[in-house]
């Protein structure tokens, strides 16, 4: 991988890990609709421009219904539920708990489209999951919140494993600038009706309007292109690498802007949860294959 793919991947990373900490400070005044109206609106508002300018707004028309389908799954309903929690959970760990996504993507392939789930993958699963018990029962020991913030970030990341084998279903050959778009706009029109009964009662302040903006055009519109442009560059399997560095960005924000602390044991819980999706993924086995291979190739 070229030097400027892995600042690429690093930029992507940092921009999505920030995107949980514009959600907890923009969340609690904009309201769960509305916040992610804006979002879903401003970012269609960056990437439809670029989509006109490549000629491919036909394709939205002609695959609406499955592009609407993608849309509820990847981005309506996870947004509403990861504003949710980020009102009671810390940026951090929402940003930990969302990397669980390949390995629902992984579960769903298997269930859905009759992908093979290898032992190796099996055994990632149940690592990661017993990540997230420990993240689990690490938050509800604190006594301050239910286990339902924790739920709905896991439905969110289930909602997002869902899409990926809706995309690769119903949307194989179409372009991935076209989904993105197209779920945003539809996104927006699913939303109005909620966002419009849930106006907030006083206007946000600047600082939330500041956070809501970065969150729809640097968390969505800018970094949907920049993974996009990393898939057609260095492949879909490396580019979904950033899954392993959005919790590190999440948590060192979380950090320096927020002062979250997190503890010794969701820390651990959130690596036993890298750990399984890099074994769900296949990287684990990628790593260790790569050795023999030249060792091969040099006798």
């Amino acid at each position: 991988m070229a030097i400027k793919h892995v600042v690429a991947l690093l930029i992507l990373a940092a921009i999505w890990g920030g995107s949980f900490i514009f959600m907890r400070v923009a969340a609690p005044e904009f309201g769960i609709y509305v916040l992610v109206a804006i979002r879903t609106l401003l970012a269609t508002c960056v990437l439809l421009p670029i989509l006109i300018i490549m000629g491919g707004v036909r394709q939205i028309y002609r695959y609406w219904v499955p592009i609407a389908l993608v849309g509820m799954a990847n981005t309506a309903v996870p947004f509403v539920l990861f504003n949710y929690s980020s009102l009671h959970l810390e940026a951090g760990v929402n940003a930990i708990l969302n990397a669980t996504a390949p390995m629902f993507g992984a579960l769903f392939a298997w269930l859905w489209l009759g992908d093979k789930l290898t032992k190796s993958a099996i055994a990632g699963l149940a690592v990661g999951f017993v990540g997230v018990a420990i993240i689990s029962q690490q938050k509800l020991g604190e006594g301050d919140i239910s286990f339902l913030p924790i739920v709905t970030a896991l439905l969110a990341t289930m909602g997002y494993g869902l899409a990926a084998s809706m995309m690769k279903k119903w949307l194989q050959g179409v372009k991935p600038l076209v989904v993105a778009t197209g779920s945003q706009a539809l996104a927006t029109v699913m939303l109005a009706p909620f966002a419009l009964a849930t106006l907030p009662d006083t206007m946000p302040s600047l600082n939330a309007w500041f956070n809501a903006i970065a969150l729809a055009v640097a968390g969505t519109g800018i970094a949907y292109i920049l993974y996009f442009k990393l898939i057609a560059d260095i492949g879909p399997a490396k580019a979904i690498t950033v899954a392993y560095l959005v919790p590190l960005f999440g948590i060192i924000w979380g950090i320096i802007f927020l002062r979250e602390h997190l503890s010794l044991q969701t820390i651990m819980g959130g690596l036993m949860i890298l750990f399984g999706v890099a074994l769900t993924t296949g990287v684990v086995n990628a790593i260790q294959k790569k050795p023999l291979r030249r060792r091969v190739k040099g006798a």
